[in-house]
């Protein structure tokens, strides 16, 4: 193997700063969203109890204008969803909110609920403090304890299920500022009932 050049050298350590600078703003970002969602919560989830959760998906607009050069977006800022069986969510799409490439989806998650499966035209990362979740991920199935982080190949299809006895409060990070959803049918993990 040839050593690199200086501009090759360059190059990589750009890139590297890069990844990392990224990395670092993503963690920041999810961490305050995490903290702002433990203590706060999906106003319809926190209210709700499994005989009284929708029975029909819905996608909602935000409720409460804001302005991509705010440093602050609150839930209801957001557009919000539910997916059937007991699945919460606020989607915030970074382009409409000023970020250059980060966009998240924040989640809470009944037991038992997850949402369909699907596929995303970028990476994702899953982070979770708290709670029990088991993820299909291609081929693969596992369950996982938070705190954890779990990370979700380009193109892969996957979901999830709660597989805890509290909601599941959950937070998806992707490197883009527009998310691609292509669902691809029911959450092959949710029991029927």
């Amino acid at each position: 193997m040839k050593p690199k050049t200086k501009t090759e050298k360059m190059n990589c350590a750009t890139d590297m700063g890069q990844r990392d600078r990224i990395a670092k703003r993503v963690f920041v970002a999810a961490a305050l969203v995490t903290l702002c969602m433990a203590s706060i919560g999906c106003r319809e989830a926190a209210t709700a109890t499994q005989a009284e959760l929708p029975t029909e998906s819905y996608v909602r607009q935000a409720e409460q204008p804001f302005s991509s050069s705010d440093y602050v977006f609150k839930l209801n800022q957001m557009i919000s969803f539910y997916d059937v069986p007991g699945e919460f969510g606020h989607v915030m799409e970074g382009a409409q909110y000023g970020f250059e490439s980060l966009s998240f989806i924040i989640t809470e998650t009944q037991p038992g609920g997850g949402p369909p499966l699907h596929v995303h035209e970028c990476e994702e990362a899953h982070v979770l403090l708290e709670g029990k979740a088991t993820y299909m991920i291609g081929d693969q199935r596992f369950t996982v304890e938070g705190p954890y982080i779990v990370k979700v190949p380009t193109g892969v299809p996957h979901t999830f299920v709660n597989a805890g006895t509290k909601p599941l409060r959950l937070i998806a990070a992707f490197p883009t500022s527009h998310i691609h959803f292509r669902e691809l049918g029911p959450n092959p993990l949710v029991k029927k009932q």
